[in-house]
């Protein structure tokens, strides 16, 4: 395996790489022109069974597994599959992560609405099976909370399903849309609106951002521009522009690619209603108004009413994070330790990838902001990614404690 200098500057500075050959559908700007005035929920809920049921046939699947973080996504593709298939048993799987707000009893609360089984892997140490997480998905990313969920459903099912893609085919990230339209104006070009967006994302990257990268990676935030600025360069409605963007950002590049890598090592059937063809193809072409309400900042209009028309908008929580870990206690508690083992002595620093004075500069500190710790666990995913497959002096099965 080589090292493609382009690959670590964009996944250390935007958490992709467009560079890697899609999972899903390309879209362009012109697949986010808005076709109809109004959606159907009547669509939407009968290409949704219909998936399913081409996925799954009832005769012959009795059992499976399914993510569900108690949020609008994974509860609504809960209660299609007991809507589709009522029969089916359902293994339904929750993340509790240490120190970090705990959302799993709402997800209880779902599991018993439908009368399911319901598990909780709580994780002590997030990072401990990294090595072997990497060494799945080839890629060097951190946040790989999928591996754990996907581990734990192999005890029960060959078939893992989950709400991935609600947030960007159908509009869930309201806080970016918000702090968005509030630095863009009817003049801005298409440059600043490039650079907005970015801002909406400033944890994927650090002030000094160009400091990080050694005398082998060239870095230039025109480089970073240049990748953004054409899905902003057309004649969408600003919010649509941000939804094209979103797409093919890190659910293209990101979350696909990785779920689905992890999904086939552990030989599991991904079920992914949201990501449909049909499902994203009709969500792309709504207007940004049938999926955002800027007014009230809500987001997912077409999901929120259908969990109205089931009931199930009173069990869900209003503020919802999905599987996250809060990774400032992340970092307190075995993040920067580790990062201080594997990156005193980093070979991405001795091979030139990575500037080794950033590194001595911030790696002491205790009063880091969340940009600096995300930034720390990237070089440290980057560095058990380069022992594994470059210098290829780290076994898969090292835990980090």
């Amino acid at each position: 395996m080589l090292v493609d200098p382009n690959q670590i500057r964009n996944i250390l500075t935007l958490r992709y790489d467009p560079s890697q050959k899609p999972l899903l559908p390309q879209l362009t700007w012109k697949d986010f022109v808005p076709k109809t005035s109004d959606f159907s929920l009547d669509f939407i809920e009968k290409s949704i069974e219909n998936y399913i049921l081409k996925k799954i046939h009832s005769s012959d699947v009795k059992r499976l597994s399914l993510a569900l973080s108690g949020g609008v996504d994974s509860s609504l593709v809960l209660a299609f599959l007991k809507k589709t298939i009522p029969d089916l048993t359902i293994d339904a799987i929750s993340i509790k992560f240490a120190d970090s707000i705990d959302e799993t009893k709402t997800a209880e609360k779902i599991a018993e609405h439908f009368g399911i089984n319901h598990h909780v892997l709580f994780l002590e140490n997030y990072l401990k099976e990294l090595p072997k997480a990497i060494s799945i998905t080839k890629l060097p990313f951190w946040d790989l909370h999928w591996y754990y969920v996907a581990k734990k459903s192999k005890n029960f099912s060959n078939y893992l399903a989950a709400g991935d893609g609600g947030d960007e085919v159908f509009g869930g990230y309201t806080f970016r849309y918000a702090k968005f339209l509030s630095l863009i104006n009817l003049k801005s070009s298409t440059l600043e609106k490039t650079k907005a967006y970015l801002k909406c994302h400033e944890r994927d990257s650090v002030i000094d951002q160009e400091e990080i990268f050694g005398e082998k990676i060239s870095f230039d935030w025109n480089l970073i521009y240049d990748q953004i600025l054409p899905h902003f360069d057309n004649s969408l409605s600003d919010l649509d522009q941000v939804f094209l963007a979103d797409y093919n950002g890190k659910l293209m590049y990101n979350f696909a690619p990785i779920n689905q890598r992890i999904n086939n090592y552990f030989e599991l059937t991904s079920i992914a209603p949201l990501l449909s063809t049909k499902i994203i193809f009709y969500a792309s072409h709504l207007h940004s108004k049938q999926k955002y309400d800027d007014l009230n900042n809500i987001g997912k209009i077409p999901l929120q009413q259908l969990l109205r028309k089931y009931n199930l908008d009173s069990l869900i929580l209003k503020a919802k994070q999905g599987f996250s870990v809060d990774t400032l206690n992340l970092w307190k508690s075995y993040g920067q330790e580790l990062c201080k083992y594997y990156l005193s002595d980093a070979r991405i620093v001795k091979d030139q990838w990575i500037n080794g004075n950033w590194i001595l500069k911030h790696i002491g500190r205790n009063d880091l902001d969340v940009r600096y710790v995300n930034k720390f666990l990237g070089l440290l995913a980057l560095e058990i990614w380069y022992r594994l497959f470059i210098t290829q002096e780290m076994k898969s099965d090292t835990n980090l404690s």
